[in-house]
C-alpha cells in the first residue's frame, strides 16, 4: 500500500554549500540555515556564488536590478564564472518581468547559448533555496544514481510495454 507524500515523510536532505562571503546578511542564507544545511563562508569565490562540492554544481545570484550587474561586468563575470565551473546556473532574480529583466535574460540567452551556463528564473527567495536544492540534490550521489536506475527501468518498461516497439519487432 502506497504512503500518502506529505511533509513528514520526506527525509531532509542535508550538505555543505560554500557561499560568497557577500551573502552572508542575505535571506537566502538565512532559509538555508533553517533547512539545517552547512554553510561555510569564503571571499575566494565568485560574489554571489553558492557551490555545492558534493554535487559539482554551482549557482550565480544576479539581481538585474543591482547596478554591478551592468551588460559589459555581467558578461565578464558569467564568463569567469561558466570557465571556472562545469555545472553552473544563474538565479535570475526577477521579481517581476520588467524591460530590465528582460534584457538581462536576453543577453544571457544569446552570449552563453550553448555554453554549460543554464538559467534559473526565480521570482524569491524560497525560489532561490528551492531550486538551488532540488537541483544540488539530484545532481549529488546517491541520488543522481537512483535517479538513473530508475530512468534506466522506465525505458525498460516503456520497450517492453509498448505495443509501437511490438509493432517495430514484428516488422524485423
Amino acid at each position: 500500500m502506497a504512503v500518502p507524500y506529505n511533509q513528514e515523510n520526506v527525509i531532509q536532505w542535508k550538505t555543505t554549500i560554500i557561499v560568497s562571503s557577500s551573502l552572508e546578511n542575505h535571506d537566502t542564507v538565512k532559509m538555508l540555515k533553517a533547512e539545517e544545511q552547512r554553510l561555510r563562508f569564503t571571499d575566494s569565490v565568485e560574489t554571489g556564488a553558492f557551490i555545492f562540492p558534493l554535487s559539482g554544481t554551482a549557482f550565480l545570484l544576479v539581481d538585474p536590478q543591482d547596478p554591478q550587474h551592468q551588460a559589459s561586468v555581467l558578461v565578464e563575470k558569467l564568463n569567469t564564472f561558466v570557465q571556472v565551473h562545469r555545472n553552473c546556473f544563474m538565479l535570475l532574480h526577477a521579481p517581476f518581468n520588467g524591460p530590465k529583466e528582460m534584457e538581462t535574460l536576453s543577453l544571457v540567452q544569446n552570449r552563453f547559448f550553448g555554453s554549460n551556463l543554464r538559467i534559473l528564473p526565480v521570482r524569491n527567495n524560497a525560489d532561490i533555496v528551492k531550486g538551488m536544492l532540488k537541483i544540488a540534490k539530484a545532481t549529488s550521489k546517491p541520488h543522481v544514481d537512483n535517479i538513473r536506475d530508475r530512468l534506466s527501468l522506465a525505458r525498460a518498461h516503456i520497450i517492453e510495454n509498448s505495443s509501437v516497439w511490438e509493432m517495430l519487432r514484428d516488422m524485423l
